[in-house]
């Protein structure tokens, strides 16, 4: 008699368990059982090498089998699935960013001087509608970076797509923002390349009057590919898009061009000299420094004042941050990936220290 209530009691007790555990079953389980249900990481296989920066600035880890409504899920446009990242103009941002971004940050960090390499396929859905035109950021989306997880913590690499309001065509373009000599680096600034369109430095005459359209630039929805690779300190950049010219650019990342005043150039003299930022770079650049990768919908458009800074600062319209309001009146940057791959060394190690200082 007493075995029997022994069993009657391990019976109860698993049968208990069995139902506790079926009640924990996470929403993200919930919804992987939905039949025809696609999650990003089942259309680009390498979110476990990330963490998902979204839009309202919080740090959603490893994006493996997730999704945010409001910043980052999978899309399907003519039987293609699509990654989509998604900001707006204004939201918590993360660090000390003045941008939202829904974006991927690299869980390692590596040396200048090792293999790394990130090619990725997208096209640019919509940039913000409303922003101060002389401002170079306004109406712009960064989708790739390099960026260094020390010191400064300043960006090598940004690459960037901008279309003014009324344009057909955007134009595509990379950034290399100085890595600041000395422990002030108020004075960084940034030296922009065009790939297809205009750089970073062609403005509007005024808050409401553009440049000229570009004749070969990308339209909103027009698909290009990047491939950044860097080895032996070297950074080495491909730009493709069919019915486009495919751009190649080489940059070292191990030693400066721009040591002294004398070496800063014309176009940062005219756009970055006038507002005090007119730093030289450290001899050796980036080398002693660990570079990771960014990936996503970088928003470069927000709601501060010109005044602050007339290069960064959009003046914008952010409804009070309301999320919804800013996505009804185009007040985002939304950007769709097909496809991308990632390679890093062996010697890569851990960017942890990072997070825990901008999460």
């Amino acid at each position: 008699m007493k075995n029997i209530r022994l069993l009657v009691m391990f019976l109860v007790f698993s049968v208990s368990q069995a139902l506790t555990s079926c009640s924990e079953t996470s929403e993200k389980d919930k919804n992987k059982e939905q039949p025809g249900r696609v999650y990003a990481s089942e259309i680009i296989a390498f979110f476990d090498h990330w963490n998902l920066i979204l839009g309202d600035g919080s740090n959603a880890g490893q994006a493996v089998d997730f999704e945010n409504k409001e910043f980052f899920y999978a899309a399907n446009e003519n039987e293609e699935n699509w990654v989509v990242f998604k900001a707006p103009n204004a939201g918590n941002t993360h660090g000390t960013s003045n941008n939202t971004r829904t974006e991927l940050a690299q869980l390692k960090k590596w040396s200048p001087m090792a293999e790394a390499r990130l090619e990725a396929t997208l096209k640019v859905m919509n940039v913000s509608s409303s922003g101060d035109a002389r401002v170079a950021a306004t109406h712009s989306v960064v989708v790739g970076q390099i960026h260094s997880a020390d010191g400064h913590e300043n960006e090598p690499l940004k690459i960037f797509y901008k279309k003014f309001p009324g344009h057909a065509k955007g134009s595509v373009f990379w950034n290399y923002e100085i890595n600041t000599k000395g422990d002030d680096n108020s004075g960084r600034w940034d030296f922009s390349t065009e790939v297809w369109g205009h750089d970073f430095s062609v403005v509007g005459a005024d808050e409401n009057a553009y440049p000229e359209e570009p004749l070969d630039g990308i339209e909103l929805g027009e698909e290009f590919s990047y491939v950044i690779e860097v080895k032996d300190g070297t950074m080495y950049l491909t730009f493709t898009s069919e019915g486009h010219e495919t751009k190649t650019f080489s940059k070292s990342l191990i030693e400066t061009e721009y040591g002294t005043q004398a070496d800063i150039p014309t176009q940062t003299q005219d756009l970055f000299v006038p507002i005090g930022q007119d730093g030289v770079e450290r001899e050796n650049a980036y080398a002693d420094e660990g570079l990771f990768f960014k990936l996503g919908s970088y928003n470069q458009t927000n709601g501060k004042l010109p005044e602050v800074n007339p290069n960064w600062c959009s003046g914008a319209d952010t409804f009070g941050g309301d999320i919804q309001k800013q996505y009804e009146t185009g007040n985002y940057a939304e950007v769709w990936f097909k496809s991308a791959t990632l390679y890093v060394s062996d010697a890569a190690v851990s960017n942890e220290g990072y997070f825990i200082k901008n999460d």
